[in-house]
């Protein structure tokens, strides 16, 4: 398989019919060798070269690979190549060489080590680069799963995984098993090429994905927009909604109409929601969502049944320093402000209302932009009282319509002069004070 065809002079010189002159072919024989040699690279043992496939010979495969003789790839040394790659003539193909052109015989290749040593040095790269890659599993065991990397066998610890469960009982063994033949988006974090230990995590991989999906989306949100999200996380004061790569927070206001639901009876881990930019913080790089309002509609043909100037029966809440809380129906809640609860002025709602009181309010605002409801319960009192209702002169109510005057409660007979329970201790607070 010798290249070249080139025919050589002969070495005892020739001479020239028209001139007569004798010219030694020797020198052109030295320089004919020089150039012949020039033209082909030198390879040695452990080069990885392209070469291009050009024949076959029983279960060997022919390689060009621009030297002065085909190199000889034996089938022992494609087993893995083979597995994953068909081999066709004219294909272009890396091989490592072996033992270089001699006397004893052609260039001997090896499409296995080239593959493996290329995926070493890729490896490599990637660490140095501080890079993930793509890898598919091939295997697993009660430690990890087994992936391969350009024909490097790499392994990614039971720790390092979040695509499969953590514990070691026997479902952990049948998460691990359905990996297998799937991608997964790792990082080198380990390589010893002399032990052939190569050890890659996907939460590292994961961790910098969502990094720089975060810094991506937190440049496109826009506030007031509606996206589609996966709930990552439940707490007393909200939950954590995924939104493409970035956790935001929707806080307990944020989360339904409805103040008096806990978000762990209302959602689970992993529903997908729709969810409303409330706010970006690019300094704090924070996500404030909202989940009620990515569903206005809800409010909107709720409050499509009242109107302002009408009276009401809501029932209260929650208390706060600048007013209560009322339900109208179920998905409908306004705020009595503090200065709306009586004609007097008060420190606290607590010295008029509590929680659980059902009470009839008039509607005295309604913000559709916002979805507020403005209430007021001393608006209400000259309305209420022609229907049945009986308030002392501090502003509670102490008797509803039907009520006997026996039946109403006991601090009916407060006079204007008394305080109520709730303004004694107020007054008792503030001379301790």
């Amino acid at each position: 398989m010798l290249r070249g065809g080139h025919i050589l002079a002969s070495l005892s010189g020739s001479q020239n019919s028209a001139t007569g002159t004798y010219t030694d072919d020797s020198q052109d024989m030295g320089a004919l060798l020089a150039a012949e040699t020039a033209e082909y690279p030198v390879f040695r043992r452990g080069d990885i070269v392209e070469g291009t496939v050009v024949g076959f010979s029983k279960d060997s495969v022919i390689v060009d690979v621009g030297g002065k003789s085909e190199g000889i790839v034996p089938g022992y040394e494609m087993q893995s190549f083979k597995r994953s790659h068909e081999v066709h003539q004219g294909d272009k193909v890396l091989v490592y060489i072996v033992q270089q052109d001699s006397q004893e015989g052609p260039m001997a290749l090896s499409l296995d080590k080239a593959r493996g040593e290329q995926g070493w040095r890729v490896l490599q790269d990637l660490m140095d680069a501080n890079e993930s890659l793509e890898a598919n599993v091939v295997g697993f065991n009660k430690g990890g799963l087994l992936v391969d990397v350009e024909g490097v066998s790499g392994f990614v610890p039971l720790s390092q995984l979040l695509s499969v469960r953590q514990d070691r009982s026997e479902s952990s063994d049948e998460s691990l098993s359905s990996m297998v033949g799937q991608p997964l988006r790792l990082k080198v974090i380990e390589l010893n090429r002399r032990r052939s230990r190569a050890i890659l995590s996907e939460r590292a991989a994961m961790q910098e994905w969502r990094a720089q999906q975060k810094e991506k989306l937190l440049s496109e949100l826009q506030e007031g927009e509606i996206r589609r999200g996966r709930i990552t996380g439940i707490r007393d004061f909200g939950i954590f909604v995924d939104i493409g790569g970035a956790d935001g927070l929707a806080h307990m206001s944020e989360i339904s109409w409805s103040k008096d639901k806990s978000p762990e009876s209302m959602f689970k881990v992993g529903e997908e929601i729709d969810v409303y930019i409330l706010k970006v913080d690019h300094e704090n790089r924070k996500i404030a969502l909202s989940l009620r309002r990515a569903q206005p509609e809800q409010w909107d043909n709720l409050i499509d049944r009242y109107e302002v100037g009408q009276v009401v029966q809501g029932q209260i809440t929650k208390l706060t320093p600048f007013g209560a809380f009322a339900r109208i129906e179920e998905g409908l809640e306004g705020l009595v402000h503090v200065s709306e609860l009586a004609e007097r002025r008060i420190n606290h709602p607590k010295e008029v209302v509590k929680e659980g009181d059902v009470l009839p309010l008039k509607i005295v605002r309604i913000e559709r932009d916002r979805h507020r409801l403005g209430l007021s319960l001393k608006q209400a009192r000259e309305e209420a009282e022609a229907d049945g209702y009986v308030f002392n002169d501090a502003g509670s109510i102490i008797g509803m319509p039907g009520e006997e005057e026996g039946e109403r409660l006991g601090d009916a007979s407060v006079s204007a002069d008394e305080p109520t329970a709730g303004v004694a201790a107020q007054e008792e607070e503030d001379a301790d004070q």
